[in-house]
């Protein structure tokens, strides 16, 4: 028995530590078959033995269904913070702070450091307070509730898999952070859902106030934590010392971290959070700032409802609620006929919002959208809104019914799926129209000069009713089109001849294949070379080429096995279309072979760019530091991958640095 429970002990610091490697980290040490195997063992041990220690990664699962909320009053109180929503304001939370610091100075001996702050993003998801005995085991994890009490929600807390359940440490602490939903885990969960989520918040605070623990365990959250609210330990001399507890003790916490000791540091620092808003799998609704020295906050205290060292500075709303006024029914290139959603007008995250994606009929139907409903709107990433579900319903609310004929050419729908498609190729304007807009444009192409008004006109006027077409049209045919004289007529023309000579890629771009974009297409051309090599390659091949999934193999597979696509392809060929493929050749320089991974804000570049860039000198990038590792690029305010790269001794690289490597 004794051995048994000794093997117990050994397996479940093993699982606990390639979760933590695996869901914090993203650096995994083992194979999901190895940890299966080690996790079965630890089931069976568990079942012989009558025994499940409460650190068990087995209690993950959730299989439980609690009878009630048990409220639970928090060791210290769960503090608000104030909120600035402009620059103004939050100058004059500065001035206090600095006023603050030069009068305590000026009337102690023992001064106060000058003032210094720490930025970190706002998560906007479920505030958790968890507490940890004395021997580092997770006993209880509460809501924020009143900020004095919350509800018990540690089994539900216990699924989240990056949330450690035991942590190398002797004193009772209580450790703050948030839960939250990725936008993966949000879109996974919505496939297969009865009740789609509406949105990202919802979605995480929906989960950790369900008495159903397996409901909780399903929708997979994640969580960052950042602060100790209560530690019977070591006492922190600065909030940095603090995360860097965290991190230590291996808790989920946020790379980025911004240090200021000015307020035109700090707005540059929100700046900076405001752009990687964009880029983030999850939600964030501002930017948190406190100050560093822990004396300092000591003595600056708190007001009724928040600490005065602290502030929030919040960005603007990516989510709203309008009434549906009606939909609008579009046929895209492929022949697709789609559902636009025409709102209420909406401010929302800067701008009018009064147009919304709805995707198609099964979406429709499973959010339970109808026209005159109150309906969530998001926008974000500067992308189409979209309706993420129904606010509240109205009385005088109507079905959305989908069109039997097309709304453009009166030809009648064929339903595909959950789609419906107007098979009229020849003759439905917007199909037409769109797809010789895309073969021209400039990543496809490349036809300068050439636009959709300009694509209409030669339909309308010209007969237009082919991509082979555009290739036969003379100076005289464009004369008498709208806004064309002869200099833009001829400049037309040679556009369209200098199209001829093209980079494979684009062309295989500008043929318009589902789910294929540039870079895609240059995946593909880089593998096969040729375009008859391309036509012809199997389903094996595509899916060997790193980011080509079964969806885009199976798109690829299906465009060429056209008649119609090939017939037309040939066409372009015989009227002097000439694909070429030029193979890149990558110079010997320091990076080429080498694995590099980007953390912190860099000048120059955008992580895009600059991932572009470290390819094309045949390195490649990761995502996480391991040994393997050659070099980090470190630009301004590198997170935890830096402490990584530290502790493994891989070798650090700024930007300029960079450029040196190069140059030399």
């Amino acid at each position: 028995m004794k051995d048994k429970l000794k093997r117990m002990e050994d397996l479940i610091e093993e699982l606990n530590k390639y979760s933590y490697e695996y869901y914090t980290k993203d650096n995994p040490s083992v194979s999901d078959r190895e940890y299966d195997m080690k996790y079965d063992e630890l089931l069976t041990l568990e079942k012989e033995t009558g025994t499940v220690y409460p650190y068990s990664p087995t209690l993950r699962v959730g299989d439980v269904v609690l009878p009630e909320f048990q409220k639970y009053t928090h060791i210290a109180r769960l503090w608000s913070l104030d909120k600035a929503q402009s620059f103004n304001a939050l100058e004059e939370w500065h001035n206090r702070n600095v006023k603050f610091i030069n009068n305590y100075n000026n009337l102690n001996e023992e001064k106060l450091p000058p003032i210094k702050y720490i930025v970190t993003k706002k998560f906007d998801g479920l505030t958790v307070n968890c507490t940890y005995d004395n021997n580092g085991i997770l006993v209880k994890a509460a809501t924020r509730g009143t900020g004095e009490i919350g509800e018990d929600v540690t089994q539900q807390v216990k699924t989240i898999k990056s949330i450690p359940l035991k942590i190398k440490n002797n004193a009772l602490i209580e450790v703050h952070g948030e839960a939250i939903m990725t936008k993966e885990a949000f879109n996974e969960y919505n496939k297969s859902a009865a009740a789609p989520l509406k949105n990202l918040r919802n979605g995480a605070a929906g989960a950790l106030r369900n008495l159903n623990v397996k409901e909780t365990a399903r929708r997979r959250l994640s969580a960052f934590f950042y602060d100790v609210g209560y530690n019977e330990g070591e006492p922190f001399k600065s909030y940095k010392e603090m995360l860097n507890f965290l991190i230590e003790k291996k808790f989920p916490v946020d790379e980025y971290m911004g240090e200021c000791s000015n307020l035109e540091e700090v707005k540059r620092e929100i700046e900076i959070v405001r752009n990687l808003r964009e880029t983030l799998s999850y939600d964030i609704d501002g930017a948190v700032i406190v100050i560093d020295d822990m004396r300092t906050r000591e003595l600056m205290g708190y007001t009724v409802k928040f600490p005065k060292w602290a502030i929030a500075f919040k960005f603007e709303a990516e989510e709203a609620t309008t009434k549906l006024l009606s939909v609008e029914w579009n046929v895209g290139r492929s022949g697709r006929v789609t559902p636009t959603a025409i709102l209420q007008p909406v401010e929302l995250a800067g701008a009018t919002v009064k147009r919304a994606t709805l995707n198609n009929m099964d979406d429709i139907q499973r959010k339970g959208i109808k026209i005159g409903s109150n309906v969530f709107v998001r926008r974000s990433n500067d992308v189409i809104p979209e309706i993420m579900g129904v606010a509240s319903e109205r009385d005088d609310q109507q079905e959305i019914m989908p069109p039997k004929m097309c709304p453009y050419c009166g030809s009648e729908l064929v339903q595909d799926g959950v789609h419906y498609f107007c098979e009229n190729t020849l003759s439905c304007k917007p199909q037409l129209v769109k797809s010789i807009v895309h073969f021209a444009s400039r990543e496809a192409m490349n036809i300068e000069g050439f636009n959709e008004k300009t694509a209409e006109q030669l339909f309308e006027k010209r007969d237009i009713k082919s991509i082979t077409d555009l290739y036969r049209i003379k100076k005289e045919d464009l004369l008498d089109l709208d806004k064309f004289a002869e200099k833009k007529a001829e400049k037309l023309v040679k556009a369209i001849e200098k199209s001829k000579n093209c980079e494979l890629s684009s062309f295989i771009y500008a043929l318009g294949i589902a789910n294929v974009g540039k870079k895609t297409a240059k995946d593909i051309v880089k593998k096969f070379k040729t375009l008859e090599e391309v036509m012809s390659c199997t389903y094996e091949e595509l899916i060997s080429i790193q980011d080509i999934g079964e969806i885009v193999a199976k798109s690829v597979l299906e465009f060429f096995n056209e008649d119609k696509i090939i017939n037309t392809i040939q066409e372009l060929i015989s009227v002097g279309v000439t694909p070429y493929y030029e193979e890149d050749t990558v110079k010997d320089n320091p990076f080429l072979g080498k694995t590099v991974v980007v953390t912190g804000t860099l000048e120059n570049f955008s992580r895009s760019e600059i991932k572009e860039k470290i390819e094309s000198l045949g390195a490649k990038v990761s995502g996480s530091v391991s040994k393997k590792t050659d070099f980090v690029l470190a630009g301004k305010n590198p997170g935890s991958k830096y402490d990584k790269a530290l502790e493994l001794k891989v070798e650090i690289i700024t930007e300029e640095s960079f450029y040196k490597l190069l140059n030399n």
